[in-house]
């Protein structure tokens, strides 16, 4: 079963996993290669080698539980699609934290005086270096839209709730 997945498949993954398409390439050769047989499917032990070896962190607690809500006939066997499903839920979580860390460390560094919050104005400069292109326009109705107490600050919270959309 090691052909060449279609694209169409790897979008859908890719919609209901939220994984990116270099995170399935490496996934399906893993799967892949611990597929000898070419049988379609794989242990729950061999999806845990897998993803240790691609550095995921995987908590055998949360594995047995994910591992459960994909079985359904509890078969112990596992598709390529399944296993992209539950692999998901320790990858895309990562991702999530990594975020949040940087978020944080750009928010202090932008909180010069460390108060716990940068002014509209400073909000202003971040998102002309994200996109130079945002009008003095654009940039009011950004500021209306996240500053929700109209204050002229935002705190960590307002950030990275604006941040991760």
């Amino acid at each position: 079963m090691s052909e060449e997945m279609d694209e169409k498949q790897s979008d859908l993954i890719v919609e209901s996993t939220g994984l990116d398409h270099e995170q399935i390439d490496s996934l399906k050769k893993g799967f892949d290669g611990f597929d000898k047989e070419g049988g379609g499917t794989i242990t729950q032990t061999t999806m845990q080698m897998i993803l240790k070896s691609m550095g995921v962190k995987v908590d055998k607690d949360e594995m047995d539980g994910y591992a459960a809500e994909v079985d359904e006939e509890a078969a112990g066997k596992f598709t390529f699609e399944q296993f992209c499903q539950i692999a998901a839920k320790f990858m895309v979580e990562d991702d999530v934290e990594q975020m949040k860390e940087e978020l944080k460390e750009a928010f202090r560094i932008y909180d010069k005086e460390g108060q716990g919050f940068i002014t509209t104005d400073v909000l202003k400069e971040i998102l002309r270096e994200i996109d130079a292109t945002l009008t003095e326009d654009d940039l009011d109705n950004i500021i209306e839209e996240v500053d929700d107490d109209a204050s002229g600050t935002l705190d960590f919270d307002e950030f990275q709730a604006m941040m991760m959309g």
